[in-house]
């Protein structure tokens, strides 16, 4: 049975998700090396106006992710896989051996700042459940235009995908999404318009930054889900860490493909269980750790085939 370790975007978020990770060796290193890569405490950036800031949100999930997966995979669960959505990635990448947690914490830091000087207001991410995807992409094609960008920007589940663009573009297509049939419209906990071409400029930006990062081959299989692929040139993963931001997120593809290659138990790391959910239609023994006990986590991960 293959182990996969997912790794949640924003959205996932809340208050106190740091101060909520369990007291273990593993996640009291993570917090102290990101805490000195920032220069300050990065508990401080996990209570409710801080995470207003994408570059809190990012930071908080990213630590959050890595301290997870290090305290489950240090007390001896094993682990085949990795699989980040978004900022996810990120902490999937380091999990994996390719990119020192230090460099991480740097470049998510400028990541979430390029991402929220580029968009302060007026723009978000919209989800939209129950509509298939051609009448969606002819709705928003429909609504689109330089006064109205919308883009799809992520394809999360069957029927499920979120929107990205302005306000009022992100209002018409719910509005006509819902004369279509749409089940349920809702606005998604995340400020910019992530995963379209409005950031390309920002992920031309953060390219330039990943210049002299010292990476390494992954030691667990890493797949991408902006390619929906596995991944495993170095060179590779870290062009996809850095433009991920402007590219749509392919989760559902990503999941068909991890049950292809034999991932049977899917292990989401806190805060949330979003990942949980969409896995479940197709790898029916996804677990949040958060909200599983960790030692049944490990053992489930350490059952024979």
């Amino acid at each position: 049975m293959g182990v996969l370790l997912t790794f949640p975007g924003q959205g996932a978020q809340r208050p106190g998700m740091l101060h909520a990770l369990p007291e273990h060796p593993a996640v009291a290193q993570t917090l102290a090396e990101a805490s000195e890569v920032l220069g300050y405490d990065i508990l401080s950036l996990d209570d409710a106006p801080r995470l207003a800031s994408t570059v809190a949100v990012q930071l908080c999930l990213l630590t959050a992710g890595v301290a997870s997966a290090r305290c489950l995979l240090d007390d001896g669960a094993r682990a085949d896989a990795v699989a980040g959505l978004s900022i996810g990635a990120y902490a999937a990448a380091v999990v994996a051996g390719v990119l020192p947690f230090g460099e991480a914490v740097r470049l998510v830091a400028l990541r979430g700042k390029l991402m929220e000087d580029a968009y302060p207001g007026g723009y978000g991410m919209t989800a939209i459940l129950g509509l298939e995807r051609g009448p969606l992409e002819a709705i928003v094609a429909a609504v689109h235009g330089p006064a109205l960008p919308v883009y799809l920007a992520n394809h999360n589940a069957e029927m499920q995908f979120v929107i990205a663009g302005a306000d009022a573009a992100m209002a018409r297509v719910t509005e006509l999404s819902k004369a279509a049939g749409a089940r349920e419209a809702k606005r998604v906990a995340i400020s910019v318009p992530s995963h379209c071409a409005l950031l390309n400029d920002s992920a031309e930006a953060l390219a330039q930054a990943f210049a002299g990062v010292s990476v390494r081959r992954p030691l667990l299989r890493y797949f991408s889900a902006s390619a929906a692929r596995e991944l495993r040139d170095p060179s590779r993963i870290t062009a996809d860490l850095a433009r991920n931001m402007a590219l749509p997120v392919r989760w559902h593809e990503t999941m068909l493909l991890a049950r292809a290659c034999d991932m049977r138990l899917a292990v989401e790391m806190p805060p949330g269980n979003v990942l949980t959910r969409l896995c479940l239609p197709l790898l029916p023994n996804a677990v949040a750790l958060g909200q599983t006990r960790p030692e049944s986590v490990r053992l489930l991960t350490l059952r024979e085939p």
